[in-house]
């Protein structure tokens, strides 16, 4: 069965299976400009709750596990 959230393409996309949140790391929030990371309150996870991305990459260049990937379109590269 998918979700909602797999079936939505967001520039900045998170592993959860390496995310590190529920122990207190924010590093990805913290550094993004324009504020669209978030940690979830209930599954404790980094998410893009808006879709507003610069595709300026300190999020997944900072990531301390490499959680994060940012997918840059093709016509800004």
């Amino acid at each position: 069965m998918t979700t909602a959230a797999t079936l939505t393409q967001v520039p900045v996309r998170v592993d959860e299976s390496k995310c590190i949140a529920e122990k207190g790391c924010t590093v990805c929030v913290d550094v993004c400009p324009l504020d669209v990371l978030a940690i979830d309150m209930l599954t404790k996870k980094a998410y893009m709750k808006f879709d507003e991305c610069w595709y300026c990459l300190p999020c997944e260049q900072d990531c301390p596990t490499g959680a994060i990937s940012v997918d840059i379109p093709y016509l800004l590269r």
